[in-house]
């Protein structure tokens, strides 16, 4: 919904309900909770969210936002009815069964006075058409290649959207769906949950008050090995388990028979699907260095790696970004490293320290570094006694209330949430640079504006993605 429109969809709701809820109450017919009594949030002023993907993190997504008073849990939407995630950090199942079951025990762990529990659907367009009146956000969860196409029909119906990272496949797509949410309006927020932390604005408040003087290499990397990953795509046509609508699955992916090593979870390995390790990881652990230096288009980008497939990412990669002057900002070198690959030690870091394992970033100055973990997490002035001599600016980006509470508060007409699709884009976009490089085996001479790699023709496809019949953007 346009959080400034007086006349949106959700506003007029809470009008009607507003009147009809001082009607109500004057012949005292309903409980209190209904209007708001005992410090309850009254139906007007909550948030209707349809969460789209439960494979894992839209269950993840579901936890965090059926505690908030405001917030409404009206749907769940998957393609599957149970999604084995037995083997997955998630330590829960996913699937429209498992989501309504985590639904039924966090309620009855906390109850929710005026929290009904949430229809059942498969396919979020008919969702979309059928609850419109009913939906006021939608929270997207699904594999990446369903990104761009859910978030910018939420968008085009007036929803509020909220999707998890990378906020799409393709480069083409990143621009689309900026390009929606500046048209509609509406509240959009992407899912790097470090983007709204106080860590990561100490970091960007220090980058911009010199702590580390001028910035001329950053550093990036996600630590341990990468999943190891068929060079050929696989064979056969297993059965599709049941309850799982596989052609829904693969939406705007081009056609292909189900496998189990597609889905849940290793889509982010195909290229059809996920654009590996650095799009996974890329928009958490980038998110400081390309808020704090103003990094927008590279000059250039380049890709090394393990044996490469046409099929799947690479087991072990580095990527390598040039950008030209910003501003006050020096042209800058960006390196990437996934697979157990680390970044050289920088002769700043004290002797017995070394780099975390995990993975984080390294904006490298002319004086000092700045080392912050995998999800912005942390941020550190190296060398020690830089740190210690080191008086921060008092705080000048105005503090998150939590990152789906920015979201809540931008869908019922509060502020633009920080990571909003227009921001998140453009960070997106970066990252996919990266498997453009790697997937063409090339040099990119990014022409940013013009959306093209210059003389290099074989990225037109994967900068623009695939979109089957009926499933365009």
């Amino acid at each position: 919904m346009k959080s400034s429109s007086a006349s949106s969809p959700l506003t007029t709701r809470r009008r009607f309900l507003r009147r009809t809820s001082a009607t109500i109450a004057a012949v005292n017919l309903v409980p209190g909770h209904v209007l708001g009594a005992g410090g309850q949030v009254p139906p007007s002023e909550r948030l209707n969210v349809a969460i789209l993907g439960t494979g894992g993190q839209g269950i993840t997504n579901l936890q965090a936002l059926l505690p908030e008073p405001d917030v409404n849990i009206v749907a769940l939407c998957d393609v599957a009815e149970f999604w084995d995630n037995s083997h997955l950090y998630y330590r829960h199942n996913g699937g429209r069964g498992p989501a309504r079951q985590a639904f039924k025990d966090q309620l009855e762990r906390q109850p929710k006075p005026g929290q009904h529990e949430p229809s059942l659907h498969v396919d979020y367009r008919t969702m979309l058409e059928r609850l419109d009146r009913d939906i006021d956000g939608v929270l997207i969860a699904a594999p990446n290649h369903i990104h761009a196409v859910a978030s910018i029909a939420a968008m085009r119906a007036g929803k509020g959207v909220y999707c998890e990272k990378p906020l799409t496949h393709s480069i083409y797509e990143a621009r689309q769906v900026a390009r929606v949410a500046r048209e509609t309006g509406v509240a959009t927020q992407m899912g790097n949950q470090g983007h709204s932390t106080d860590d990561i604005r100490r970091a960007v408040e220090w980058v911009r008050d010199g702590a580390i003087g001028p910035v001329r290499e950053v550093h990036a990397w996600r630590g341990g090995p990468n999943k190891p990953m068929p060079m050929e795509r696989p064979t056969g046509t297993p059965p599709v388990p049941e309850g799982l609508h596989w052609d829904l699955w693969l939406g705007p992916a081009k056609e292909r028979p189900f496998q189990p090593d597609y889905a849940p979870q290793a889509f982010h390995y195909w290229w059809d699907f996920g654009t590996g390790t650095l799009g996974n990881f890329g928009c958490h652990t980038l998110d400081t260095p390309v808020w704090a230096l103003d990094l927008e288009y590279p000059e250039l980008v380049e890709a090394s790696s393990s044996p490469l497939s046409k099929e799947t990412t690479p087991a072990v990669a580095m990527y390598h970004y040039v950008f030209p002057a910003r501003g006050a900002h020096p042209r800058l070198d960006l390196f990437w490293y996934d697979g157990g690959l680390r970044p050289p030690r920088p002769e700043c870091l004290e002797p017995d320290r070394d780099l975390p394992l995990e993975g984080g970033s390294l904006m490298v100055g002319e004086t000092g570094a700045i080392l912050s973990g995998v999800w912005s997490a942390s941020p550190r002035i190296i060398p020690e006694a830089k740190r210690r001599a080191y008086e921060p600016p008092a705080p000048s980006i105005p503090r998150s209330k939590g990152h789906h509470r920015d979201w809540i508060n931008a869908c019922k007409g509060g502020p633009p949430a920080s990571s909003n699709f227009v921001n998140a884009a453009r960070l997106t976009e970066i990252v996919l640079l990266g498997a453009v490089a790697m997937q063409t085996g090339a040099t990119v001479y990014w022409d940013g504006p013009h959306l093209a790699a210059r003389g290099l023709p074989e990225a037109e496809p994967i900068v623009h993605g695939h979109f089957r019949d009926g499933w365009g953007l």
